[in-house]
């Protein structure tokens, strides 16, 4: 049984805390067990006009969003890999305004990136389960900074959890109220 703890100030990068407050506590392979069926309910129930909605001008749409999420996801899951294995490999950050760019969510069915999303998340909780506690404290750079095993798991379930929030929030305000 792993022995999950939210990370500490220094073992994740300082814009990484904004998804990290929003982590319920818990144990966080169920919190993103939990997010998966909650987040892809909620798509599933949007219609073609609302995935296609942008707030404003210059911000993403839906299916953007939820591009990003399965891009950011797989992401953070190559940095855990690659910590976990004790490669000390300097990991550059990444565009995520160019990853939206050429990701070709126009052209793309959003039954099926529902899919992908579900499929990325599965290989992410069984990517974490197989890490014993000793891996979890494995850290690595990226970013030029230090990142925490860990702390991984907590940023894709935060970032996950900040994102739809503004979804929620922005692109249909009056299902808040």
């Amino acid at each position: 049984m792993l022995h999950w703890s939210k990370p500490l100030e220094g073992e994740f990068l300082p814009y990484q805390k904004v998804y990290l407050d929003r982590v319920p506590e818990g144990d966080v392979i169920a919190i993103l067990k939990k997010n998966i069926i909650e987040n892809t309910d909620f798509f599933k129930q949007l219609s073609p006009e609302q995935i296609e909605y942008c707030y404003a001008e210059g911000k993403w749409n839906i299916k953007e969003i939820l591009q990003h999420l399965i891009d950011t996801e797989r992401i953070m899951c190559y940095r855990a890999l690659r910590f976990a294995r004790k490669d000390d490999t300097p990991l550059p950050g990444f565009e995520q305004d160019d990853y939206v760019l050429y990701a070709n969510t126009g052209e793309r069915d959003f039954r099926d990136m529902i899919l992908e999303f579900e499929a990325v998340r599965s290989a992410t909780v069984f990517l974490f389960n197989s890490f014993n506690d000793a891996i979890l404290q494995q850290s690595g750079t990226s970013n030029i900074g230090k990142v925490k095993v860990n702390s991984l798991a907590y940023v894709i379930a935060g970032h996950e959890l900040h994102h739809i929030a503004i979804i929620k929030e922005k692109y249909f305000p009056q299902a808040e109220s």
